[in-house]
């Protein structure tokens, strides 16, 4: 899967979480901030890491990606590290299959 089609998944997923209005207003790209561009609170957080759990399964762990990173790394984190973690996680599990 490619980083182009991962962003739009996660930006379909975060117009879930915070609202497509509030999208309406932001252009998610791979250096849109989480916190200070989308302003993600922690139980947003929470959520789209449900969300990505549900679409990707087991394979893409976004609570571990986010338990190897201190608290100024989540809160500078951008869509594109996100997007890169998942594609890399995809691309681990199809090269074992």
């Amino acid at each position: 899967m490619d980083a182009d089609t991962i962003l739009a998944d996660i930006t379909q997923m975060l117009g879930q979480v915070i609202g497509e209005d509030y999208l309406l207003e932001v252009d998610v790209t791979m250096d849109t901030a989480f916190s200070g561009d989308l302003e993600l609170e922690s139980i947003e957080f929470v959520a789209l890491a449900g969300l990505m759990k549900e679409h990707y399964g087991a394979a893409v762990d976004f609570v571990g990606f986010l338990a190897g990173k201190d608290l100024h790394e989540i809160i500078a984190l951008r869509v594109g590290q996100v997007v890169d973690h998942i594609r890399l996680c995809l691309e681990a599990v199809g090269s074992r299959g």
